[in-house]
């Protein structure tokens, strides 16, 4: 079996006041770094991570002295003209009326359709569990964004959740499990081990 940690990065300024932080590439907070200091996950022989400085940073706390292997399709949706906002800020913005009336179905306004998200965190999840099949790789962390988490829980996961359901915190993520012999025949299901709450 394969064992992969898929870990949201720590807190940034923009995630402290709620914003929608997507291609904005801003760094960790000060206590986004304090607080990963505080954790403590399973060694793993490789980690796959998102090119954004704050999954780069985390990735370097949680696993010191690992190579990282980036994979720009695991970056976070790009939210267009809600970039780097927040629900006050976009208060009376009828585009993002519409978005919230949709139950956030809709396309971001000059962002990425939530289909194309997807299928893009599909691209660079599918690359990452080849290479770690390819080298026998039985162990392996994702340091990513929390709405590539939610895409890949909630297509993957034999457990059912929505999207939204599939949330998790800053630092904080799922441990879950593949059969590589399986994955290789098309059967693309993650078996859910351990939530980190």
């Amino acid at each position: 079996m394969l064992d992969l940690w898929l870990i949201r990065h720590g807190q940034t300024e923009g995630n402290k006041t709620g914003r929608y932080i997507g291609v904005t590439d801003e760094p960790l907070c000060r206590e986004g770094v304090a607080f990963l200091e505080t954790l403590q996950y399973p060694d793993v022989e490789t980690v796959f991570v998102s090119p954004k400085q704050r999954c780069l940073q985390t990735a370097q706390i949680l696993f010191q002295g690992h190579e990282l292997q980036v994979i720009p399709e695991l970056s976070e949706c790009d939210f267009g003209e809600f970039e780097n906002k927040n629900y006050k800020e976009l208060s009376g913005n009828e585009h993002y009326q519409q978005w919230i009336d949709s139950n956030g179905m809709l396309p971001f306004p000059g962002g990425e359709s939530r289909e194309a998200f997807k299928e893009r965190s599909f691209i660079g999840f599918e690359k990452a569990i080849k290479q770690c099949i390819s080298q026998k790789i039985q162990r392996a962390g994702f340091v990513v964004h929390g709405g590539t988490i939610m895409n890949l829980m909630e297509e993957y996961c034999e457990e059912h959740r929505s999207f939204y359901e599939w949330h998790v915190k800053n630092g904080k993520g799922y441990h879950v499990v593949l059969d590589p012999g399986a994955w290789n025949q098309g059967d693309r299901r993650l078996i859910l081990k351990h939530i980190y709450e």
